[in-house]
């Protein structure tokens, strides 16, 4: 009898006790997931909902098995209850519903708890899902979505906004929303060096200096900020405090390529033009954007202005090469084989890679049709023109009013008359121009003003469309801007021909493209593949900040609708499953 007792104590001694809580479910329901057994495991999320009622990952566990499930309804009544009654700051829960709300094609109701999600989610878990959402429902309602803000990147919408206005040559409106930027993010450093660049172009040298000293009081390596302090300082003529902060950049042996070529560009207009030819240089040396022919016209420039003349003329047939449709590179040929041959030096160079003004204005004075269309079309032309007027010297001005007196534009109308009514009166050729070109415009603006209909299509975009929209250009840009030094004039040229015939293709249900990065990407990915350069979805996606997911739809898309020939085919690792909640 003592024996079996015995017996039985021992065995009571190896038995596990099993504790019935709310974990213990969980990890149970996890392991019917891991089996694809969904009904056990939604069992088991319920059970542990009632042993933790006020645990609200438990709720959204079992939403996100009914999701899975195709219960996209009873998923948001959980969703609602946890977001009503539980933890109303548990704002992925937006996100969620979103996609529920998707799944059921309710793409109203969709974008409406995805705005939710995105204008009160602080942390931004979810960020990169929710652009390529938002991007599926503006397909399917056809229009933008009408977001605000992002709480997550605060002031980073703004700030691309404001961006878009420096490049268009909107300085108040851009120094407007610029410095509501900073005062509410006083940290946003990107947004306090565009300040203090769009208060130099405005003429407010005093403001965009102490934007600046702003910038390099939190941060004194912010190499942008120290090479716009260099160029605010050689304008102002603060020529102690500039030497000294030149010596400084002269230093300086930047990792990045980004912040190579903002040191060179510097340099060169700073007049420290060997520093500049060393850092060209070394660009060229980088396969990525070797190929490209105004690198090779930068490096030309800082060589022909150093005195390395043979090191110019082999950079500028090399562009000339790259680029055979610019007349940019055999313009300074010409030009340095003439200076040669009589012995002299070379003139100073420009780094821009265009024709000398001089130069452009006697091609416009032959074609003053194209010269208008330009001047129209081109922001950062009207931009330079606004510059030039108000804070060039007084041949810039005189040349500037001249040629302006071809466009019959009412903005132009207004900088001209500024120019009269503030020009010192001793200005009296430069007065005279203004008066003679403002008189052409007042005239110009009339008939622009009578004939206003019949010149609806003169923005137009390509053969077949009416008009050529903002995002659609958009992409343009910043796909060129991206391939800029790594891809070629021709490449580049080639990627931009690709987006209009898609769309063109699409036109006229062509939707808005909000997710440009995406499609910037698509375009990039295809372009290099017809060119036969090796690379990656991933690689391109990186280079855009997206996903490689998204470069391969987007890339499919345009493949199939211009009838690319070898339509690239999404891998395996890229296929994506339907978002687990």
């Amino acid at each position: 009898m003592m024996k079996r007792i015995s017996e039985n104590a021992a065995e009571n001694d190896n038995v596990i006790p099993v504790t019935l809580n709310a974990n213990f479910f969980f990890e149970r329901a996890v392991r019917s997931l891991d089996r694809f057994q969904y009904d056990k495991a939604l069992k088991n999320f319920r059970k542990a909902v009632e042993y933790e009622p006020e645990n609200p990952v438990n709720h959204c566990n079992m939403a996100g098995i009914l999701s899975e499930m195709g219960n996209y309804e009873a998923s948001n009544e959980i969703l609602t209850h946890v977001l009503e009654e539980i933890d109303p700051a548990m704002t992925e829960c937006h996100f969620y519903m979103a996609n529920n709300f998707a799944n059921m094609e309710s793409f109203e109701e969709a974008e409406r708890a995805l705005m939710t999600y995105l204008e009160e989610d602080a942390s931004g878990e979810y960020l990169t899902e929710s652009e390529e959402l938002m991007e599926l429902l503006q397909y399917e309602l056809n229009r933008p979505a009408p977001l605000v803000r992002i709480r997550s990147r605060e002031g980073v919408v703004e700030h691309d906004r404001a961006r878009a206005m420096l490049e268009e040559g909107k300085f108040p409106q851009a120094v407007k929303l610029l410095e509501e930027i900073v005062e509410s993010t006083p940290d946003f450093l990107a947004a306090h060096n565009n300040l203090a660049l769009a208060y130099f172009y405005m003429g407010r040298f005093a403001k965009a200096k102490e934007c600046l000293s702003e910038v390099l009081e939190q941060d004194p390596g912010n190499l942008h900020a120290l090479c716009n302090m260099a160029i605010f300082m050689q304008y102002a003529g603060d020529k102690e405090e500039l030497a000294a902060l030149v010596r400084m950049l002269e230093a300086t042996v930047p990792f990045h390529q980004e912040h190579v070529f903002k040191m060179a560009t510097t340099m060169g207009i700073l007049g420290s033009h060997r520093t500049a030819y060393g850092h060209f240089r070394r660009l060229l040396k980088d396969e990525e954007v070797g190929g490209d022919a105004s690198l090779y016209h930068y490096c030309a420039a800082a060589a022909s202005n150093s005195g390395e003349y043979s090191e110019a003329l082999r950079c500028w047939k090399q562009a000339a090469k790259l680029d055979p449709e610019s007349p940019v590179p055999g313009f300074f040929l010409s030009q340095l084989q003439a200076s040669q041959a009589a012995g002299r030096p070379m003139s100073p160079v420009s780094y821009n890679y265009q024709l000398p003004f001089q130069e452009q204005l006697k091609q416009w004075k032959d074609n003053t049709e194209k010269f208008t269309e330009e001047v129209r079309n081109n922001p950062l032309l009207r931009a330079s023109f606004f510059w030039a007027l108000r804070y060039g010297d007084s041949g810039t001005k005189l040349q500037v009013t001249e040629a302006l007196r071809w466009i019959e534009d009412k903005e132009m109308s207004d900088v001209l008359q500024e120019l009269i009514t503030k020009e010192p009166v001793q200005e009296n050729k430069l007065q005279e121009a203004a008066l003679i070109s403002l008189q052409r415009l007042i005239g110009g603006c009339y008939e622009e003003k009578a004939g206003e209909d019949e010149q609806q299509t003169s923005a137009a975009g390509p053969k077949g469309l009416p008009e050529w929209k903002d995002d659609w250009q958009r992409v343009i840009d910043q796909t060129t801007a991206m391939m800029d030094r790594r891809f070629d004039t021709a490449q580049k040229r080639d990627a931009e021909l690709l987006w209009k015939q898609f769309i063109s293709s699409l036109y006229p249900d062509v939707p808005y493209f909000r997710h440009t990065g995406g499609w910037c990407a698509a375009l990039e990915y295809i372009t290099a593949k017809r060119h036969g350069r090796p690379v990656t979805y991933r690689e391109v996606a990186q280079q855009y900040g997206v996903t490689a997911s998204m470069v391969s739809r987007y890339a499919r898309r345009i493949g199939d609708s211009c009838g690319v020939p070898g339509t690239f085919p999404e891998p395996e690792s890229l296929t994506s499953s339907t978002e687990n909640i």
